[in-house]
């Protein structure tokens, strides 16, 4: 994520609208967070209304529930009964 001041978005908008095709720009206002700029097919994306895990289940069609369920990254541990 490329991260710039809103200085530098005034002074070069620009560069902060080319950043975009790399992913969300993120501008902050006194070095805090403030803003995110977002090209417009990542913003249609993450802006389309997500269906819910009972409507999946509810419907007729096969559900994928790896769609559903997240992925855990974390290695699991083994479990020792005594």
């Amino acid at each position: 994520m490329t991260i710039l001041s809103s200085r530098e978005v005034n002074q070069d908008f620009g560069r902060a609208k080319k950043a975009t095709t790399q992913g969300p720009v993120m501008i902050t206002d006194r070095g805090r967070p403030s803003l995110v700029l977002l090209d417009i097919a990542t913003y249609r994306r993450l802006s389309e209304p997500q269906e819910s895990v009972v409507d999946g289940l509810a419907s007729d069609d096969t559900v994928d529930l790896d769609d559903y369920i997240p992925y855990r990254s974390a290695p699991s541990r083994k479990i020792i009964f005594d």
